[in-house]
């Protein structure tokens, strides 16, 4: 018997995992996250909830496995947050005291 090849990579299932965890709180359950995010990655979603399934069940392996797609999460949004603050700040130069009249 020969083993199918996932079309997966251990990396988009890590990441799609942590995207899960991610957007849980705005869903009205952990299944419609699932379903949302299944749906862009191109699994279906019960697919998907084995994958979470099987990381819950080792909490160890959340945070080794995950760890780096979560760091590389948190620093692309420092960076769009720096980004951010860098436009509110020229903005400001335009209308300063304008705020406090």
């Amino acid at each position: 018997m020969s083993q199918s090849k996932s079309k997966f990579s251990p990396e988009l299932r890590d990441r799609a995992i942590c995207m899960v965890y991610e957007v849980r709180e705005v869903h009205n359950s952990q299944w419609a996250a699932i379903e949302s995010i299944a749906s862009k990655i191109g699994c279906t979603a019960q697919t998907l909830s084995n994958w979470i399934r099987k990381v819950d069940s080792k909490p160890d392996a959340v945070a080794g496995a995950t760890t780096k797609v979560r760091v590389k999460a948190l620093e692309r949004e420092v960076r769009e947050l720096k980004r951010a603050n860098e436009i509110l700040k020229l903005a400001s130069a335009f209308f300063p005291g304008s705020l406090h009249e």
